[in-house]
């Protein structure tokens, strides 16, 4: 094989790829199911067509349609006849069949409404560098891939994951991969995704590890998704149908769906807590694809056979008041109330009813004066970020960790503490942070804002931790400390020296003990 251009071959046909970092292959673009568009549109992905000849597959794949947020829309084509947008990226560190490399999938998060596979951040090739193959993928957001349309299959997102996990299944052998050591990970609404993935009868058997880096809680009813998805249709004078939109350029769905994003607030009464954010879209319990949200189906025993490894970061929802101005700024007590009011456990933050049992569902003003009481020194500030994280992030890794023991499953738990040099230290241990760590690329882009120009010592010590714990754990070898389980809560801090200790949050997890995470419901 020609180390420079090596070839492998596939059910669909012989692709070539070229030579990565450190005698490592990289395979770019790949297709695993055909262009979305046109009749398919809407449509449950179908397998790639096969080719003859030798495909090059050197370039990522055309990116998903995209929100405009960050002006990410700019990267991705408008124009619906340009499609091409399921495809997959393969770092291998030997490319031979018989090499039985575990395999590492990624899927990567944005609120279920922005982000691609080639982003440089995601660049696989330290990780295959420690000897997994790594696999990266796009799959279809917003509008396109999360929105309840008539006439469509809902979750068409997690279902083009699901066709990506199944042409792993059938291909990654041919690249050095082992298909019964696959472990898939993902950060955000990736790690959302993959919560739901856990849950859902049509993934079973595709994937046997799972990694969630801060799972987001809000998870959509049937009819709460439909309302949204009709406000959607009706920014364009449309009904939210499959006959409707078929035709309607991406760019321009993703445009109608910033626009109701935009107004949230305005639908409080019809979307309860859901229009207190930014995320209009984010998986379905639509009784079919994902049937049960995943904290119920978990806590069932539906993912007992796959090993978790969940965990969030310490500050997670420090990043997003660096995003709308808030950080550092001194926030009034108000915004603090209102927040606390909102976001508490029992004030509508989970599902058909608020999903509280017992003291932990205090909610409303009960919800304000339990968290004052819990942490009395705290400032309006320090209130109003504490409680978004615990309802966006920490609280649903934790509660997904703990659903999994009580299902009668494994799972590992771990905590980002250490502070990142960014911004001057004010970002501490924002979410995202362990993005750059895990992937070992910490220079360029969002890494850059993360640990400045030149990155600290420390990060790079401590990516080598966070890359050897997720490599060891995909290879079954376990992460490197202890399983959690409800009596002693052992959890690993990732800090310049790493400990294991009892779960550190324990405010908290008391507030939120008796809080079930589930579907938001469609109010009045």
């Amino acid at each position: 094989m020609d180390v420079d251009r090596p070839e492998v071959r596939t059910q669909a046909g012989v692709l070539r790829g070229e030579a990565g970092r450190a005698g490592t292959a990289v395979f770019r673009g790949v297709p695993f199911a055909e262009p979305p568009v046109g009749a398919l549109r809407f449509g449950a992905p179908r397998p790639a067509r096969s080719w003859d000849g030798v495909r090059e597959a050197t370039a990522f794949g055309t990116p998903p349609p995209q929100s405009a947020v960050f002006g990410m829309d700019a990267l991705a084509p408008s124009d619906a006849d340009d499609g091409d947008w399921l495809t997959l990226n393969v770092w291998t560190p030997d490319p031979a069949p018989g090499a039985g490399h575990p395999v590492m999938v990624w899927l990567f998060g944005g609120a279920y409404v922005i982000g691609m596979s080639g982003q440089p951040e995601y660049d696989g090739g330290r990780l295959a560098e420690e000897g997994v193959v790594l696999v990266t993928l796009n799959y279809r957001l917003g509008v396109e891939g999360f929105a309840q349309i008539e006439g469509a299959p809902a979750n068409r997102g997690l279902l083009d994951q699901v066709a990506a996990l199944a042409w792993v299944r059938d291909n990654i052998r041919a690249f050095g991969g082992d298909p019964d050591r696959v472990t898939v990970f993902g950060e955000s609404a990736g790690a959302g995704c993959l919560a739901a993935l856990l849950s859902m009868p049509r993934a079973a058997g595709l994937f046997r590890r799972a990694i969630t880096q801060s799972v987001p809680g809000p998870f959509l009813s049937a009819p709460l998704a439909a309302d949204i998805a009709g406000e959607f249709a009706a920014e364009l004078g449309l009904r939210p149908t499959v006959d409707d939109l078929g035709g309607v350029e991406p760019g321009l769905l993703s445009a109608a769906a910033d626009a109701v994003g935009a107004r949230m607030e305005r639908y409080a009464h019809r979307w309860g807590v859901l229009a207190h954010t930014a995320i209009p879209l984010a998986p379905v319990v639509d009784g079919d694809v994902l049937p049960r949200a995943p904290w119920e189906a978990l806590t069932a025993g539906a993912a007992r056979d796959i090993e978790l490894l969940a965990g969030h970061t310490r500050d997670e929802y420090r990043l997003f008041m660096a995003l709308d101005g808030t950080l550092g700024e001194e926030l009034t007590e108000e915004r603090a109330t209102a927040a606390l009011r909102t976001f508490s456990p029992g004030a509508g933050g989970g599902g058909d009813a608020g999903n509280a049992r017992g003291a932990g569902g205090a909610g409303g003003v009960g919800g304000e004066e339990a968290y004052r009481k819990a942490v009395p020194g705290l400032d309006a500030a320090g209130l109003y970020e504490l409680v978004r994280s615990d309802w966006l992030f920490r609280m649903p890794s934790l509660h997904l960790a703990e659903a999994q023991v009580a299902g009668g499953g494994r799972a590992h738990v771990y905590e980002l503490v250490w502070e990142t040099p960014g911004m001057g230290g004010l970002l501490g241990a924002c979410h995202g942070l362990d993005v750059p760590l895990v992937f070992g690329n910490l220079r360029g882009g969002l890494p850059t804002v993360l640990f400045g120009e030149a990155p600290p010592a420390e990060a790079e010590e401590l990516s080598a931790l966070f890359r050897a714990a997720w490599t060891g754990f995909a290879a079954g070898r376990g992460p490197g400390w202890p399983a959690y389980d409800t009596d002693r809560r052992p959890v690993r801090l990732f800090d310049t020296r790493p400990t294991v200790t009892a779960y550190p949050e324990e405010v908290s997890r008391e507030l939120w003990r008796d809080h079930v995470f589930g579907a938001l419901p469609l109010l009045g």
